[in-house]
């Protein structure tokens, strides 16, 4: 095997790592949309019914990452020489909301 591919496994290894952590001041839908521009597939459950904008992040988990081998021809001079190059077909990730009306603070 080249040097540079098993370089490739350890380079995925490093990418699925878990996602950044939800802050304080970063709202439910700026912690989608932040993990959505990260190439994630979000699955959201929630717990009560106020409306996302209204929602608090409790936990951000499994992140799920599914690879595929495709094979390079890297062949010169007419020879058929191939690598196999591993490849993220998707990504995806759960992110679980607190939409109880009991942890809001009115004025």
């Amino acid at each position: 095997m080249r040097p540079y591919l098993t370089a490739v496994p350890l380079a995925v290894a490093a990418l699925l790592g878990c996602a950044p952590p939800a802050h304080a001041d970063q709202s439910a839908l700026d912690t989608i949309g932040l993990l959505e521009s990260e190439g994630y597939t979000v699955n959201v459950d929630r717990v009560g019914s106020a409306p996302i904008d209204q929602c608090v992040v409790t936990s951000v988990r499994n992140p799920q990452t599914i690879t595929r081998l495709i094979r390079v021809d890297n062949g010169r001079n007419g020879k058929h020489d191939y690598d196999y190059v591993e490849v993220v077909v998707s990504r995806s990730i759960s992110v679980s909301l607190d939409c109880t009306a009991n942890l809001r603070h009115g004025p």
